[in-house]
């Protein structure tokens, strides 16, 4: 008898560790800025140390995944944790010496970029182990709702602590992973199909795990999707926040606005396990580009800040339950061996597109005004919703309640 996911010992300690400690690691990035521009009154330098963490995530992206193929994935999890109490702990202490540098700063975002790159795809890799095949989804589902939660608590509550002390946000993120670090002590993992091979070197393994992506013409089919779709949405992103700035509106309703963004999100992973059982994947993955279509033009015509935010809202709505098909079918195709060299490639595939998306919405706001430019990356958005609806291999996607077939070129 299958034990249901909410009774399941290590997934509930996998999923509640990271909850916990996903809100103390937003809390501290959103106070990151904060102390740099307080210690150096420079909004440059306190931009660079987000650049940091997010290049380390990146750069270290296709190493790790190939790293967590070769260690023992419970252990890289425990690290990782260990690793950014330390980093919290040494933050702490110099800002409550006041000894704190710019040099401290960076070097603390540029660990918890790389512990970050390192501990989703050892995470990622552990689940399908952890969970039948038949939860899977939900389990899919569930950690992006628990992402999507932690960044809402966890940046709302950084604001705040950072009111009360300079130190204090890092002071709780440093305790929310010593937290997680002992929850993950009780966790236990079933033994691994095979032993990893450490022989071969670490740029072998990489090539290797890169080409095997390659050849499944459904995962390279569905990470342009993704990487696509983030760049242009990234982009008009940018361009709404500017656009609403430039009518008037409140810097309270542009937080609103963001937030609604994540709220859709929290509200899409929890329905995500209902239509992910009840649509085909080729319905759930274009139904994400057909919503953006129509939706995204309206921005032109929305200028109050909380009807924009229920627009983000919306748009963010089916994106879970592409992503809860997309994941959950590549965690079944993939082998066991092979599971974090997946996530890491997928995971710099779509950091490259949130990379430039930014990047190309400032573009465009430099050459056209800020309704024209929604206007454009509606029409990018468009161009490539025709694409994917008329895609063969997405439309004769794989159903996993069918036998699965490795499809390749």
């Amino acid at each position: 008898m299958t034990v249901p996911l909410a009774r399941n010992r290590d997934y509930r300690l996998l999923w509640g560790s990271q909850a916990v400690s996903e809100v103390g690691f937003h809390a501290s990035l959103i106070a990151f800025p904060l102390v740099v521009f307080a210690l150096t009154g420079s909004p440059v330098a306190a931009g660079l140390v987000l650049g940091v963490d997010a290049a380390a995530q990146l750069l270290a992206g296709l190493p790790a995944g190939a790293l967590a193929d070769r260690w023992d994935r419970r252990r890289i999890m425990l690290g990782c944790e260990a690793v950014q109490a330390v980093a919290a702990a040494s933050l702490v202490a110099a800002l409550w010496w006041e000894t704190a540098g710019i040099a401290h700063l960076v070097a603390v975002a540029a660990v918890m970029g790389v512990c970050r790159a390192l501990f989703e795809p050892a995470e990622d890799a552990c689940l399908p182990r952890l969970v039948p095949e038949s939860q899977l989804a939900t389990a899919v589902s569930m950690n992006a709702a628990r992402s999507s939660l932690g960044q809402m608590s966890g940046t709302a509550l950084g604001g705040a602590l950072f009111a009360v002390g300079r130190a204090v946000p890092f002071a709780v993120d440093l305790l929310t992973h010593v937290a997680a670090f002992t929850a993950l002590l009780f966790l236990r993992l079933p033994p691994r199909e095979a032993p990893p091979d450490r022989s071969s070197r670490l740029g072998r393994d990489i090539a290797d795990g890169l080409r095997w992506v390659w050849r499944r013409r459904e995962i390279r089919v569905t990470a342009w999707c993704a990487v696509s779709l983030n760049l242009f949405f990234n982009a008009f992103y940018l361009v709404v926040i500017v656009l609403a700035q430039s009518r008037g509106v409140s810097t309270a309703e542009i937080g609103v606005m963001a937030a609604m963004l994540g709220v859709g999100g929290i509200l899409g992973s929890l329905i995500a396990p209902y239509l992910h059982a009840r649509l085909s994947p080729y319905v759930s993955i274009t139904s994400v580009f057909w919503a953006l279509t129509v939706l995204t033009p309206a921005a032109v015509l929305v200028e109050d800040g909380y009807l924009m935010g229920a627009l983000f809202a919306t748009m963010a709505l089916l994106a879970p339950t592409a992503n809860t098909t997309i994941n959950t079918h590549q965690l079944l195709l993939t082998p066991d061996e092979l599971r974090g060299r997946l996530t890491g490639a997928m995971g710099v595939a779509t950091g490259v597109a949130a990379a430039l998306g930014p990047a190309l919405g400032g573009l465009l706001l430099q050459l056209v005004p800020g309704d024209r430019a929604v206007l454009v990356c509606a029409a990018g958005i468009a161009a490539v919703t025709v694409l994917v609806t008329v895609n063969p291999t997405l439309r004769s996607y794989p159903d996993e309640s069918r036998p699965r077939k490795d499809v390749l070129t």
